[in-house]
């Protein structure tokens, strides 16, 4: 039988074993980092040292180089470090996807978690990667089918696009993200789960993603009580994995959970390096490094696939200001913004449309289609301005027409949000169109025009 991805892989991971390594000694131990003398010359930033603790390996990275002397972040604690403790040299390590890999879970290394065997790819590729060349990159591609009707609709998402997705905790950001990655069409799904408890890991796997998700999935998880080192290497290993296979002409679809734990995991290491807080709790360096992670995602270019992002933001008490969410929303081509208020009345997703927005549109819609669109979203934003007033009774039916025909539609557009289906963006756009021509405006019409009739655009 032939085998060459697993026997490539095979060969590449003997080659790349040296049974020499440069050896330094442990000289200081302070704030949590390691200070190695004996090294220089030799050690990089960002390469890997193990310090042999009681003979017990402590492994971490060199963050910074001060003449002859590194200082090392170790993974764990350094307890139990002593001073003239050997530590041994290793090159910086990458990652190397293999086309096996589908249907697997691994850590930022390439190490398999679901306890079978995992041989690595043939090539290594680098963690932190330059994007394409922004002057041959390819514009965004068709609109993608989700199985959702509020984002088949009024907030679609094409083929290499970047959304955020911004949500408090428990208003069903995984649920969302777990449907994404079962129903949206993708040749392979890449999930990044940086700073996850341990226990929700499994609990993704089994009850929100499925054997049927998982078949198409390869998943890269860090626990939250890894080091930050770990945890910010989960977004970038994951991003490597996405780009083996847009290289390969392959459309990808990368849901990143969360860029919040992927700042924080940077903030200890950068303040651990020295680097002043002085970005509401945040490094300077943060913004760069999520714009470069951010832009790695997207269109490629040439005969490359494309890697559409999805890259949820935790935002404590609904504060889209704070730094993240922020810089995000400034890199990105479109925001799904969840609200508590909606997942508390019961409706699933719980997307305020009208905070949302997509930037593909209206480029991604017919005319008709955009004219729905606008339609719904008017008539949603006047409820949304009197819904005060009309739940206390204040209202008078027959006050103002508009108000009227809000109040007419505002339950059937409410459970159209909620349809999660496995619908297709024509489907999506029918119903639309029967739930708008449904109400009856101040001029005695519909407001639906000839060039209403919805064609799909996928």
């Amino acid at each position: 039988m032939n085998q060459p991805i697993p026997f490539d892989g095979l060969t590449a991971q003997i080659t790349e074993l040296n049974p020499v390594r440069a050896i330094g000694r442990v000289i200081r131990v302070e704030g949590g980092v390691i200070h190695v003398s004996g090294l220089a010359g030799k050690a990089r930033i960002g390469d890997l040292v193990v310090v042999y603790r009681r003979g017990e390996p402590l492994s971490g990275e060199v963050l910074q180089l001060e003449g002859d002397v590194l200082v090392l972040l170790p993974d764990q604690a350094p307890d139990g470090v002593a001073l003239q403790d050997r530590a041994a040299l290793l090159e910086a390590r990458g990652i190397a996807p293999s086309n096996a890999w589908g249907g697997r879970i691994i850590d930022p290394f390439g190490n398999p978690l679901d306890g079978k065997p995992l041989l690595r790819g043939a090539a290594a590729r680098a963690l932190r990667r330059p994007p394409p060349d922004p002057g041959l990159r390819r514009a965004l591609g068709d609109r993608l089918n989700t199985g959702m009707a509020g984002l088949n609709t009024m907030l679609p998402i094409v083929k290499g696009q970047r959304i955020g997705l911004f949500a408090g905790s428990g208003v069903g950001k995984s649920s969302l993200l777990g449907h994404l990655a079962q129903n949206m069409a993708a040749d392979i799904v890449v999930i990044a789960m940086i700073g996850e408890r341990g226990r929700e890991l499994r609990h993704f796997i089994e009850e929100v993603l499925g054997k049927d998700g998982l078949k198409r999935a390869v998943v890269v998880c860090a626990t939250s009580d890894q080091s930050p080192l770990i945890r910010r290497r989960c977004a970038w290993a994951a991003m490597s994995v996405a780009e083996h296979f847009r290289d390969q002409g392959k459309s990808v679809l990368l849901l990143a959970d969360s860029i919040t734990r992927f700042a924080e995991a940077h903030r200890e290491v950068a303040v651990a390096a020295g680097e002043a807080p002085v970005l509401r709790g945040f490094p300077p360096s943060t913004a760069h490094l999520i714009m470069s992670l951010c832009e790695r995602a997207g269109p490629g270019q040439n005969d490359q696939g494309d890697i559409t992002g999805i890259f949820s933001v935790l935002v404590a008490g609904s504060d889209m200001d704070e730094p993240i969410a922020d810089i995000l929303r400034g890199v990105l081509d479109g925001h799904v913004i969840l609200d508590r208020d909606i997942a508390e009345r019961g409706r699933y997703p719980a997307i305020d449309v009208l905070r949302s927005v997509s930037r593909s549109l209206p480029a991604a819609a017919t005319e008709g289609q955009n004219e729905l669109i606008a339609k719904a979203r008017h008539l949603l934003s006047v409820y949304d301005n009197n819904a005060m007033m009309i739940r206390a009774g204040l209202y008078s039916a027959g006050s103002d027409p508009e108000i009227d025909a809000a109040i007419q539609i505002w339950s059937d557009l409410d459970a159209f949000l909620a349809k999660v289906e496995k619908q297709n963006v024509e489907n999506s756009f029918t119903q639309l169109e029967l739930i708008l021509r449904r109400v009856r405006l101040p001029n005695g019409g519909t407001g639906i025009g000839q060039n209403m009739r919805p064609t799909s655009a996928a």
